[in-house]
């Protein structure tokens, strides 16, 4: 959990303005050239060589070598047909045999490096019990002055050995002096200590603020475990950080995502603060992915149509995406809790420890039902791209049910309204998806695979057996022709998309603690579908799949460059991959020290 989030905690007409080279750029993909002499305007200013290229395209067809001129991929075929288009300036970089993809893209993101540079890490394995967690506080508070606060991200109540949440009680003992707040890395809930919970007034008196819970003892003592939006009672007296604290920590965003083969990005909830560092960033020439924002639209009808007023002139992506690096994509509606707090909104009571019930708890909303229904409307009808944040099923239900009668009324197509998260879709959900993105280019889920595994644990503990087996039925998605977006929702699971491939295929959690296979094996799907999610089905996502997602002639060369063969490797080694390069419109923004990769400034 990003605590200093701030502000986000509190028919389409088709594109036919496709980037189409000049005739004298224009090469088949695949196909030979010519032996004879080549025209120097199709002198490529760099290429790829002797490598395994996935290229993702329609046939998912597999070459040696790639071609890049101005940023755009102008050809794709052997390396002995790229190499006549080299010339004295053309910059070779050699493979060795190493793969090549397509960059990858994360479809559901908080793009932000806070919690890197900013906050204590208490991640497994360095919390295994605790009193590891405890530890770790005390050696952070040493170098406090009293009164200061101490700011942890990254414990996991399914990876510690308890197996409970950590309590205030638990941590008081390290931070007598000091006040705490601690937050998993679902986002969704976090714990204050008791000096935290006393600056903020929280007593046994207090209520729970709508769409929040303080949770407590059987006394009505508060635990220190405060959810959704009961969590701003203790993080809106954290200090925020400074302009340009904020501003490294996205530099320092966009450095992780390069090194690790990462390109692009829908980042989820942001404010016009976020979005003015986006511009600095850009216009410094340090933007070095592309990132597609959405807008939170708040929890109210009034401040939607506030946001909405203000943005929407500028944010629809259908018709332009502007320099195609940083795009104003839409609105980001927070409809029910997490199924890390059992809060989303779900038919059945909520599940703890697998197998026992948490009696009486449904899970609620964010925004009263009725309220959200108009609010997408007020979206739809003015044309903007809609994501919704919707976990249960009830919620989901609710969320397609909406998409469909706003469709119904005003039958805008192309607007790809999206499900975030739509963990557990009932039957009657999928159908509507498959009508939807049939008819009306909509109800596309932007999920998350690495919840089956870095938090698989606790979701498996509150979801219960029932559930946990029709969480993310990516394989009946496939069956009925239901694309999906692959995301990692950092920073509640790792934003590596190679972690969110190998979880679509493999559905097991990282600690086993209710079986290898809580989620069954019968929903993963095979390696080629897990790549599409996280590149071209995803660049869709982004209204970009004309210009990134693949490598194809007349796209940006935005391209990784891997250690292992993912289409050849063993399942499980696909997680361990190491990215060795990046590219970005051809340009390189990361190279792995002591790579096998040669690059040469001349051929």
């Amino acid at each position: 959990m990003n605590i200093w989030r701030g502000e986000y905690m509190k028919g389409q007409k088709q594109k036919k303005a496709h980037l189409i080279l000049s005739l004298a750029l224009s090469i088949p993909v695949l196909t030979l050239l010519s032996c004879q002499s080549i025209d120097r305007s199709i002198e490529a200013d760099s290429v790829l060589v002797n490598g395994k290229i996935i290229t993702v395209d329609a046939k998912d067809r597999i070459a040696q070598a790639v071609a890049i001129k101005a940023g755009k991929i102008i050809s794709v075929g052997t390396t002995k047909n790229i190499k006549r288009m080299t010339g004295p300036e053309t910059q070779v970089i050699d493979l060795k045999g190493l793969t090549a993809t397509p960059g990858l893209i994360d479809s559901h993101l908080h793009f932000d490096g806070s919690t890197l540079l900013y906050a204590l890490d208490l991640n497994y394995p360095r919390v295994k019990r605790i009193p590891d967690m405890v530890e770790l506080v005390k050696g952070k508070v040493a170098a406090l002055k009293p009164g200061e606060w101490v700011v942890g991200a990254g414990w996991d109540e399914g990876k510690i050995e308890e197996h409970r949440y950590v309590y205030a009680q638990d941590i008081d003992p390290a931070t007598p002096d000091n006040p705490g707040w601690f937050a998993p890395g679902m986002g969704h809930y976090g714990l204050a200590n008791s000096s935290a919970l006393k600056l903020a007034k929280i007593t046994k008196e207090t209520p729970d603020p709508p769409g929040g819970k303080i949770d407590r003892f059987p006394d009505g003592t508060p635990t220190g475990i405060l959810k959704e939006t009961a969590m701003g009672l203790v993080t809106r007296l954290i200090p925020p950080l400074t302009k340009e604290q904020t501003k490294n920590a996205l530099i320092r965003m966009i450095e992780e995502f390069n090194k690790n083969g990462m390109t692009a990005g829908k980042d989820g909830g942001i404010d016009l603060a976020k979005w003015n560092l986006y511009q600095d960033l850009q216009a410094e020439d340090k933007l070095h992915v592309r990132m597609f924002v959405l807008w939170f639209g708040g929890r109210t009808l009034d401040g939607l149509q506030k946001v909405a007023d203000r943005v929407g002139p500028f944010s629809k992506p259908y018709l332009s995406t502007g320099d195609d690096r940083l795009i104003s994509g839409g609105i980001k509606l927070w409809f029910d809790g997490s199924g890390g707090g059992r809060t989303a909104w779900v038919y059945k009571e909520w599940n703890i420890n697998f197998k026992d019930v948490d009696t009486g708890n449904y899970g609620f909303t964010a925004i009263e039902p009725e309220a959200f229904r108009k609010m997408v409307k007020i979206c739809h009808d003015l044309g903007l791209h809609v994501a919704v944040h919707a976990i249960g099923d009830r919620a989901i239900d609710w969320t397609l049910d909406t998409f469909d009668l706003v469709l119904k009324e005003n039958p805008i197509h192309g607007l790809r309204h999206s499900i975030i998260h739509c963990n557990i879709p009932t039957d009657r959900a999928i159908e509507l998806m498959v009508e939807m993105q049939r008819k009306y280019d909509a109800g596309i889920p932007e999920l998350q695979a690495p919840f089956m595994w870095d938090i698989g644990d606790t979701y498996a503990g509150n979801f219960g057996p029932e559930r946990c087996l029709r969480f993310m039925p990516l394989k009946t998605y496939l069956e009925k022709k239901i694309i999906w977006g692959g995301g990692s929702d950092w920073d509640v699971t790792p934003f590596e998309a190679k972690y969110g491939i190998w979880a679509s295929m493999t559905r097991r959690p990282m600690m086993g603690t209710y079986g290898e296979y809580p989620y069954g094996t019968e929903q993963g799907v095979d390696v080629r579908s897990a790549l599409r999610s996280y590149t071209i089905w995803n660049a869709r996502q982004l209204f970009l799949e004309d210009k990134v997602g693949s490598i194809e002639v007349g796209k940006y060369a935005d391209i990784a460059v891997w250690d292992k063969d993912l289409y050849s490797i063993p399942t499980d080694e696909i997680k361990e991959m190491e990215c060795q390069l990046t590219l970005v419109e051809g340009k390189i923004v990361y190279t792995k020290p002591n790579t096998r990769i040669v690059v040469s400034p001349k051929s």
